[in-house]
């Protein structure tokens, strides 16, 4: 059974820091999978905020770009997200999710909260 585990969620001011990261138990080759972070605020859609494909190119959405940076490591089945000049609006649950093929696979999430 595949789990999506996240973690390094928590409250920090706007400005600040935060990583979180999400570890992979029941992918039997985790580098086939695209590695993917999304975040959902209260009353509004699952939008994507960066994505690493298999070949390690990565992609983000506009909002964050600059000041966020995902990573993977493949032999601890591992993606980070590394959260830097932190704003009150990157306030949401933050999920992980991991794709191949027909294969989506979801994280139960982790909150980010940014005070001003």
């Amino acid at each position: 059974q595949v789990q999506l585990v996240e973690s390094g969620g928590g409250l920090v001011q706007a400005g600040g820091s935060l990583r979180i990261s999400c570890a992979a138990s029941g992918i039997n080759i985790f580098s086939i999978y695209a590695m993917n972070w999304y975040r959902q605020a209260p009353g509004k859609q699952r939008e994507l905020v960066a994505a690493i494909t298999r070949c390690g190119t990565t992609n983000y959405a506009d909002s964050v770009k600059g000041r966020f940076t995902i990573s993977r490591d493949n032999a601890k089945k591992t993606v980070d997200l590394q959260m830097n000049s932190l704003k009150p609006e990157d306030t949401a649950v933050y999920y992980c999710n991991a794709q191949f093929s027909a294969q989506n696979y979801w994280g139960q999430g982790t909150q980010v909260t940014v005070s001003s």
